[in-house]
C-alpha cells in the first residue's frame, strides 16, 4: 500500500506553500479510501512519494485515470489566500491503494 502525491510542478510554489499543499493532498485523499485500505496503510508506516505532474491538465488526467480504477483521488485547489490565486490546483492525492496500482498510474512521472 502506497499514496502518491503529484504536485503541479508548473507553479514552482515555494517551500512552505509546497509543503502544505502535499499534506493536504495526503489527507484528503487518505478520508476518500475504504476502511480497509486506510487500515493497511497505517499498518504499513504510512509510505507515499510527491511526484511532478507537469501541470494543471496532466493532474486532471491522471484524477480521471484513477477514478476509472477506484483509486482514491482528490485534487486540491487553493484557498487564494497567498501565493496563487483561488482555485489554482496544486496537487493531486492518490491513494492509498496497492503499490502496483499507484505504480501503473504514475509510473512515467518522476520525483520531486
Amino acid at each position: 500500500m502506497k499514496q502518491a502525491i503529484v504536485v503541479n510542478a508548473s507553479l514552482k510554489l515555494p517551500k512552505g506553500k509546497l509543503a502544505s499543499q502535499v499534506a493536504q493532498a495526503s489527507v484528503a485523499a487518505f478520508l476518500e479510501a475504504s476502511e480497509e485500505a486506510k487500515q493497511a496503510w497505517l499498518e504499513n508506516g504510512m509510505p507515499k512519494v510527491v511526484l511532478k505532474g507537469s501541470g494543471e491538465a496532466d493532474l486532471m488526467r491522471l484524477q480521471d485515470l484513477a477514478k476509472e480504477r477506484n483509486i482514491p483521488a482528490e485534487l486540491v485547489r487553493d484557498a487564494g489566500k497567498t501565493v496563487v490565486p483561488e482555485g489554482t490546483v496544486t496537487c493531486l492525492g492518490l491513494g492509498p491503494a496497492s503499490e502496483d496500482e499507484i505504480d501503473e498510474l504514475t509510473g512515467e512521472l518522476k520525483l520531486l
